[in-house]
């Protein structure tokens, strides 16, 4: 299993919202680039990016991307705001090694598709739903479509994988939605990692020793739980992480 820590950017600093809601942020670092090295220090060989400002169509963080791409050692992914040729094109020139489409894929998958075949194996999949219905724009809106639906869609158009986060979860340290996100990667048939809702160890053990979750679940995206001291990230890292997982 691959163990991703998050840092989700909101004005440069590193913050977590509860539930998506922008008036519910926690403030955990006015440092990302010293909190990237702390993850590589503890093992990670991944890092997730959410640029919030650019999610819900503000400024972006790019130039502090940029720092922490130049600084650490890693695979980086990065989801929020992603939505023209030329986000993609400045994104990749930054050192972003995956970028998650989310809105933009929703709304028009073909697009997506058509980046894929101009740029490679890429993109992920950013499904994050509530109830079952796919929001975009930062959560602040509606899409109309499933999350099973847009599953299928991810795989016809040549998606690396999908991260899938049920909102309902995120923030919230009340465990992560394995059930729901299984049937996502049931219907793509492509790797998905869960995100939303790690709260503690057992956590992660429950998904890596779950045999529904094996050759369906290919990552686990932490945030709050790391913050809030829950867990010891470099243990985890070290008992659920191996090296060939390292490969979506």
């Amino acid at each position: 299993m691959l163990i991703i820590p998050a840092i989700d950017l909101l004005d440069g600093k590193c913050v977590r919202l509860y539930k998506g809601d922008y008036n519910k942020v926690t403030v955990y670092s006015d440092d990302p680039v010293a909190m990237a090295k702390s993850f590589a220090a503890a093992g990670a060989k991944r890092i997730h990016l959410v640029d919030l400002d650019a999610a819900r169509g503000g400024r972006n963080n790019r130039d502090v991307i940029a720092s922490i791409c130049r600084s650490v050692d890693a695979v980086f992914e990065l989801g929020g705001g992603i939505r023209t040729e030329e986000d993609v094109r400045q994104i990749i020139d930054i050192g972003v090694d995956r970028l998650i489409l989310g809105t933009v894929f929703a709304k028009d998958p073909e697009l997506g598709a058509s980046w894929t075949a101009k740029y490679g194996k890429k993109f992920i999949a950013g499904i994050d739903a509530l109830d079952g219905e796919v929001k975009v724009a930062g959560w602040q809106q509606g899409s109309s479509i499933t999350d099973v639906e847009l599953a299928k869609e991810a795989a016809r158009c040549g998606m690396c994988s999908i991260i899938y986060t049920n909102i309902v979860k995120d923030g919230t340290l009340s465990g992560p939605d394995t059930e729901r996100t299984l049937a996502v990667a049931e219907a793509a048939g492509i790797p998905v990692t869960v995100s939303g809702g790690i709260s503690c160890e057992s956590d992660f053990a429950d998904i890596v020793n779950n045999p529904k979750c094996q050759g369906r679940i290919g990552g686990i995206i932490t945030g709050k739980g790391f913050y809030e001291k829950k867990f010891d990230l470099a243990s985890v890292i070290a008992r659920y992480q191996k090296e060939e997982d390292l490969v979506f």
